[in-house]
């Protein structure tokens, strides 16, 4: 049997190194070209807000941990909170503002969302908490 010439030869390995270092240069230019946000002063002290006391926004429907929802301090239903909306202010349905409690389950929180979708929500924002470390 014999091995044809072509399949005999054995093919020239691929020039990976001057890959890795066309690589590796365009690396180290994005690193030393790209600047992601001007550094702040160095005397500058920001705002702490650590110390002052949480409130929810005045019109949120806020979830406690076991799924009850309050508006404006009292009970109520999804079905109820979007009548009273409606009532209000039709375009106020729009985008429903929604401050669960940390504690409350994520499936409770989609179930109380798609609920609110059913009932004629177009935009659900969750107000959440964000902390710096420093």
């Amino acid at each position: 049997m014999r091995i044809s010439p072509r399949l005999s030869k054995r093919s020239k390995p691929e020039p990976t190194i001057a890959l890795i270092n066309i690589v590796f240069l365009m690396l180290i230019f994005f690193i030393v070209a790209a600047q992601i946000a001007p550094p702040l002063e160095g005397d500058l002290k920001l705002v702490s807000t650590a110390e002052l006391e949480n409130r929810e926004p005045p019109d949120a429907l806020v979830v406690m941990p076991d799924g009850l929802m309050k508006y404006r301090g009292a009970l109520v239903t999804p079905a109820h909170y979007v009548t009273i909306k409606q009532e209000s202010n039709p375009d106020e349905l729009k985008s429903i503002r929604l401050v669960p409690d940390r504690e409350l389950a994520a499936v409770k929180l989609i179930d109380i969302g798609n609920e609110l979708r059913s009932l004629g929500a177009e935009k659900i924002m969750l107000v959440t908490e964000q902390g710096l470390a420093q």
